[in-house]
């Protein structure tokens, strides 16, 4: 198919359908998601953050890989960079290719992370990217955010409207890194937002969101949903059950191989979810 946008993704998506965001660390990840993709015929975003790329140690190498993966996929695919403070980091992605960029400035106050955002959107759109913002901290980042946090829905107009960010993640009671799926959304909040800011509306935290409230969350106006310990959940279980079951093993081909699938079976399950309308 063709490296796309998240724009091109969200408009073949109609409401409320929601376009799956799947966080990327090993090639293992990549490969599974496209098999889910490509198995279900239905695009998505594939994101790598800055936390990923500290943990490889550099860009290049691994993005060239994600954007040649993408570029091969049967399907659409689009490719961002998630969760990115770092400008120079953030021209890096820019210049390699990357379609779409998440610049997080959650930890600054409302003036300065609408300034910061402003002019790396209009930088940004001359090059072609959709830009991610965040307003209200999402819970679960670093260790360091509240669950508690909410995106207030006056603030989030005036921040799309000064700054033209394509879209916009919202704290709405969802916390990142959580393994069991327990948290609570506030699905008015939600409703709020969507009437009250003309741009997608991003779930960050969703691996702690149970099904339903994910299908809920996305009839009340989430557009894109994004997901990564989920997958880190069922793929380490599946590797730990592979080592358990031959300890003799030696070859990691085997053993991610287990993994591999797992996450490509869980993908899969969660493009369905979010593709029931």
């Amino acid at each position: 198919m063709s490296l796309v946008t998240p724009h091109e993704l969200l408009l073949g998506s109609p409401e409320p359908t929601a376009v799956a965001a799947f966080n990327v660390i090993l090639l293992e990840h990549v490969e599974a998601f496209l098999a889910a993709a490509e198995e279900r015929s239905t695009g998505l975003i594939l994101q790598l953050s800055q936390n990923a790329v500290r943990y490889h140690g550099a860009l290049a190498p691994f993005g060239r890989a994600l954007l040649e993966a993408a570029r091969r996929s049967s399907v659409p695919v689009a490719v961002q960079l998630d969760h990115a403070d770092d400008i120079d980091l953030i021209g890096e992605a820019a210049a390699l290719g990357f379609t779409s960029i998440m610049f997080d400035g959650s930890r600054l106050d409302f003036a300065e992370n609408l300034a910061r955002t402003a002019a790396l959107t209009t930088e940004l759109h001359r090059s072609g990217i959709w830009v991610e913002a965040e307003l209200g901290e999402v819970g679960g980042k670093d260790g360091v955010h509240s669950a508690t946090a909410r995106t207030d829905p006056a603030e989030a107009a005036a921040f799309v409207a000064q700054t033209g960010v394509d879209g916009l993640a919202v704290a709405v009671g969802s916390s990142h890194a959580m393994t069991e799926q327990s948290a609570s959304l506030d699905l008015e909040l939600v409703r709020v937002l969507r009437d009250q800011v003309p741009v997608p509306l991003v779930l960050h935290g969703s691996s702690g969101v149970g099904d339903e409230v994910v299908r809920d969350a996305c009839h009340a106006g989430i557009r894109k949903v994004n997901l990564g310990t989920r997958f880190n959940v069922v793929f380490t279980a599946a590797v730990r059950d592979a080592l358990a079951a031959d300890a003799s093993v030696v070859d990691p081909r085997r053993y991610l191989d287990r993994g591999q699938r797992a996450m490509a079976t869980e993908a899969a399950r969660v493009l369905d979810l979010l593709n029931q309308g």
